[in-house]
This record gives C-alpha cells, sequence and structure tokens, in this order.
C-alpha cells in the first residue's frame, strides 16, 4: 500500500509564479515515487489577487496531472497589505484544519502562508492520528517585517515568537538556502537535527530549437533592442520602481535598453502609472509556460530587482527559471542578499547596487554592447542548474525525507 502525503499549501497550479510551480512540481514527482498524494489549496488568485475566472462555489474537487486536488475557496484581499493578507491565511487556515484530509502518513505545510500553516498543524499535532509533520519554508515572516514592511517593523519581535512557536511543533523544517537554515536554527530557535536545506530545483524544461528572432518580432522587441527583462511578481519586494527610473533615463539618454515587465502583481497598475509614455518600458502579461520559456531565451539579460536592504527573507524563485535559459541575470539587489549570493555562485550573472536606476542601465548597456562576453556568462547558468537544481535529485532527497517521517504515523 502506498505512503500517503498531504501538502496544504495556499498557492498551487494554474498559478506560474511564487512557489506554486514548486509546490505543484513536488506533489505530482512524489506521486511519481509512488505516493498516494492529496494536495489541499486555495482557489487560484497568484499575482492578479483576484481568483482567476471559471473557478465558482466554495469548494472544488479535481485531479491535475494525476494528483487529486481539494480546492478551499477563502478571502482574497485587493490590495494585500500585512494585516488583510494575514486575514486571508487564517480563513485558509481554518477551512484546510476542517478539511478532510484522509490518513495521511505525512502532512507537508507550506508557508508562505506561516499563518495558515499554524492553524492547520493544530490539527494535525491533536488529532488522534498523528501523521509525520513537516514545513517548507519558502520565506521568513519576522525578516519580511524588518526589510520589506518597516512601518510595521516594531511587530517584528512578536512575528519572530510566532513564527519560532509554529515552526518549533514541526518533525522537520525544510528551508531552501543556508541562510534560511542559519537564521531558523540560531533566530527562531529551530533545534539544528530539524532543520534541513533542499533548495528549490528548476521547474522549466530548456527549449533549445527557439527560433529567438521571431519570438523577438511576435512581442515587439527590435533586433537592436538590448532587452531586460524582469519575469514574474510586481511586488513590494521588487521594488520596480527602479526599473521605471532606469527606463525613464534610457528614454532621455536615447538608449537602445528596453526594459520589459512580464507578469502581474500588486503594484502593477501604479508602476504602469509611473512609467506612463516611456518608450523604452514594457508592460507583458503573464504568459503560458512555453511561450514565457520563449520570451526567457529571446531576452538579452533577465533582470532580478530588489528592495534596497532586502537580504534574507526570500531567494527569487525566478532564479531557478533564469539560469536554465543560457542568458545572463543582471542583479539589482543588496550585496550581502541571498539573491547576490546565488548569482555570484553561479557565475551566471552580474550583482549591481539596488535602488540606483543609473547604475542599472549603465550595466545593462555595458553586456549589451559586448555580446560575446554576456554569452559566456549567460552559459553558466545550465550548467549550475544541471549540477545544482535538477529535479530528479531534488525529487530523491524529498522522497528520503517524507519517507523518514512516515514512522510517526505508524506509531500512533
Amino acid at each position: 500500500m502506498p505512503q500517503r502525503l498531504t501538502i496544504i499549501g495556499l498557492n498551487y497550479a494554474p498559478e506560474s509564479s511564487g512557489n506554486a510551480p514548486y509546490t505543484t512540481s513536488l506533489a505530482q514527482g512524489m506521486q511519481k515515487l509512488g505516493w498516494d498524494v492529496q494536495v489541499i489549496t486555495g482557489y487560484p488568485s497568484y499575482p492578479q489577487w483576484r481568483i482567476y475566472d471559471g473557478y465558482e462555489g466554495r469548494t472544488l474537487r479535481e485531479e491535475h496531472e494525476g494528483v487529486q486536488v481539494l480546492r478551499l475557496r477563502h478571502y482574497v484581499p485587493r490590495e494585500p497589505k500585512l494585516l488583510n493578507r494575514t486575514l486571508m491565511e487564517l480563513h485558509f487556515g481554518l477551512r484546510a484544519a476542517l478539511a478532510n484530509w484522509g490518513s495521511p502518513d505525512v502532512v507537508l505545510f507550506v508557508t508562505p502562508g506561516l499563518f495558515s500553516s499554524g492553524v492547520a498543524a493544530v490539527r494535525a499535532k491533536l488529532g488522534r492520528r498523528r501523521p509525520g509533520t513537516v514545513v517548507w519554508t519558502q520565506d521568513l515572516y519576522s525578516r519580511g517585517l524588518e526589510e520589506v514592511h518597516t512601518s510595521a517593523k516594531a511587530l517584528a519581535p512578536v512575528m519572530r515568537r510566532v513564527e519560532s512557536a509554529i515552526l518549533g511543533v514541526m518533525d522537520r523544517v525544510v528551508v531552501i538556502h543556508d541562510r534560511f537554515h542559519r537564521h531558523s536554527v540560531d533566530e527562531l530557535g529551530v533545534p539544528a537535527e530539524k532543520a534541513v536545506i533542499h533548495r528549490n530545483w528548476s521547474h522549466i524544461t530548456p527549449q533549445h530549437a527557439i527560433d529567438t528572432a521571431a519570438v523577438r518580432a511576435r512581442l515587439g522587441w527590435a533586433e537592436d533592442d538590448i532587452v531586460v527583462l524582469h519575469a514574474g511578481n510586481m511586488g513590494v519586494k521588487q521594488y520596480l520602481e527602479n526599473v521605471v527610473e532606469a527606463a525613464r533615463l534610457a528614454d532621455t539618454r536615447g538608449s537602445k535598453v528596453r526594459f520589459v515587465l512580464l507578469g502581474a502583481g500588486s503594484q502593477k497598475e501604479s508602476l504602469r502609472e509611473l512609467g506612463a509614455g516611456l518608450e523604452r518600458l514594457q508592460f507583458l502579461e503573464p504568459l503560458p509556460d512555453e511561450e514565457y520559456t520563449a520570451a526567457l531565451a529571446a531576452a538579452d539579460a533577465l533582470l532580478v530587482n530588489e528592495k534596497p536592504e532586502l537580504r534574507e527573507m526570500c531567494v527569487p524563485s525566478k532564479l531557478t527559471s533564469y539560469f536554465v535559459t543560457g542568458r545572463p541575470v543582471l542583479a539589482a539587489v543588496d550585496d550581502e542578499s541571498s539573491s547576490a549570493g546565488e548569482v555570484e555562485a553561479s557565475g551566471a550573472g552580474r550583482v549591481i547596487p539596488s535602488g540606483d536606476p543609473a547604475g542599472l542601465l549603465r550595466a545593462a548597456e555595458e553586456l549589451g554592447g559586448d555580446r560575446e562576453t554576456a554569452s559566456a556568462i549567460g552559459a553558466n547558468g545550465p550548467v549550475y542548474a544541471a549540477e545544482h537544481l535538477a529535479a530528479d535529485s531534488a525529487m530523491r532527497r524529498w522522497d528520503e525525507l517524507l519517507r523518514s517521517l512516515t514512522q510517526h504515523a505508524a506509531q500512533n
């Protein structure tokens, strides 16, 4: 009889950014490795912050790539802020705690959301049959208050205690970076033997026969444009005002650099307003997987942009996609950040100061003016991805971890 795994997390396919692609890939990977997998998730809403068309009612059961998915409708804030995002997580967590989990041997909680994981974990720990529990930490909430939501920085000690308590009740805490591990152990008090580093993997398949000239023509990019593409969420952490101002400088100077913002997010409309009328700035709506991969491959450079002083709260999921394309990465980030460390370790990009539009434009022009060097830098990405971000090896590590936790259910 196969071991049973229940995954509880707010985000899942068809959402294509944030942690949803990883949760989806993990569920499918564990199913292929012989697990009986059920996913309990929300109605898709990220990063647009509205429920996708076609998802009606309060509860929906479906099968997605062989995985049984239970969707629970929950509150979605129109303009996500700290308080209403917390309310969203609590609402989903309560619904998930009351849902039918089956009889799992292991329950995996995905954070974000932290609060929904905490609410649902109460059921796992107090139920008559106690499964093994593991939380997969993609963001550090207490660091987020210190580095992003600075107006609520005074709440960071309270958040640290909450985060510590939720992670502390789990049998295992999986983090995606060594800095997360250090923070979890040293600052949040997670026992070192409970904390495990499992890096995210590349979840897109490289396409080797892309007609990049045709893709560029379809997207409106001139042959001599130096296209710098930012893909994914447009939120507060990304601080894309920096990119808009770089585009403004490009307009003023007659630069060949075209900045492209691909995706959606809570700041998209305000960015559109800020960049209205700029010729060297382009917005693209989210693309289907194959078109998304083609757009990345057709760009001259791929951009990670973060708010100044954002150092440890997250590692951008887009990097795993960027590396496999073979295009060079520009990382406008704090030089002590997790993102900077990842780009430097890969050798696949350049790290430049965050919050410096002139520096961003200058770096883009330098890369665009030396295509040979840019290609050599970008070629390091697929090599790094193959060595460190391969999906097959990631699935094997997860399988071993989850099977080690099945004894908890067997003993109850």
